[in-house]
């Protein structure tokens, strides 16, 4: 090395590699691409590099290590690219990263937690790594294919297009494992088919005027009654749960103008048991844990007793 003052230092690659920390093979790797051009050139042909090549490389080994490719390292130096516009853009892409990284972590704490079968780690990282859009998509294609082209309750529609799973950044076990098994059930055929026979029988009893406000008011009046019941100890198919069914059909008859007979108890019970498959309250309880809202209060006891004491009272 020659030391003439400053300006005139000349730096062998060795003296480079050593001066920056790094390798012999890297500091040549970036002077044959030309991201750190020789200064010059000894009588024997060998490469020297000055204080400005220095910074340069140092530039270079900075830009690596924040994960930048070459093709953008080359632009940066030739301030064809911005560096402020390359760092925001860079700063950006790691924050996906980032978020992608927590979701593995999590799902791998899941899978352990689970000991979960290798089709089952398979489906729960192919699910969890979904992108927003994507979980979107997979919510509204289940809605579509359950409600297009029926005449079913739009304001329900309406809330369930706007209700959609979102997992956080840092998203728990827990929620990985709900927003999983909310994908999958989804994607059930049989659930599909299931609601979609809901929906028909909402379509149906718009076409005949029935007033969807109703059903909210008898569904009240059925959870007061029933849980006020189930309390009490009073068995669905005991001689008890008579004062307590009766009243409630008795509100369907009078709501729905029809005799309170067999024939209207019989309707009762398809309605209830077709509206109430237990999977679709899942999904409601599913879709609160995935998102960190309340979990929404279960009716499924209260509506297994209504069915019951209603197949007791026709039996």
């Amino acid at each position: 090395m020659r030391d003439d003052g400053l300006h005139s230092t000349l730096y062998s690659i060795g003296e480079l590699a050593r001066r920056t920390g790094l390798t012999v093979k890297a500091v040549r790797f970036y002077a044959d691409t030309g991201l750190v051009p020789p200064t010059s050139r000894t009588a024997a042909g060998y490469r020297r590099f000055d204080v400005h090549a220095a910074a340069r490389l140092d530039l270079v080994r900075t830009l690596r290590e924040l994960g930048l490719d070459l093709a953008t390292v080359r632009r940066v130096l030739d301030r064809s690219a911005p560096l402020r516009e390359v760092a925001a853009a860079h700063a950006d892409a790691l924050d996906v990263q980032i978020r992608t990284l927590r979701l593995r972590r999590t799902v791998l704490r899941a899978i352990a937690e689970r000991g979960s079968t290798t089709e089952e780690m398979r489906r729960m990282h192919q699910l969890a790594t979904l992108s927003d859009a994507e979980r979107r998509r997979l919510i509204h294609d289940f809605i579509d294919a359950a409600f297009g082209g029926l005449d079913a309750n739009p304001e329900f529609v309406a809330m369930m297009r706007s209700a959609m799973p979102g997992l956080p950044d840092e998203p728990t076990a827990e929620q990985i494992d709900a927003w999983v098994e909310l994908g999958e059930l989804v994607q059930d055929e049989d659930f599909r088919a299931a609601v979609r026979r809901m929906a028909g029988h909402q379509a149906a009893e718009r076409a005949a005027g029935d007033d969807t406000g109703l059903h909210i008011a008898l569904s009240e009046t059925v959870r007061d009654t029933v849980t006020a019941a189930i309390a009490a100890g009073v068995a669905p198919g005991s001689p008890a749960a008579r004062p307590v069914l009766d009243p409630l059909t008795a509100a369907y008859a009078a709501t729905f103008g029809r005799p309170d007979d067999a024939a209207l108890r019989a309707w009762i019970l398809d309605r209830v048991e077709t509206a109430n498959d237990a999977r679709a309250e899942r999904y409601w309880h599913l879709l609160a844990t995935v998102n960190g809202w309340p979990v929404p209060e279960s009716l499924r006891e209260v509506f297994a007793w209504f069915t019951a004491a209603l197949r007791a009272s026709l039996e």
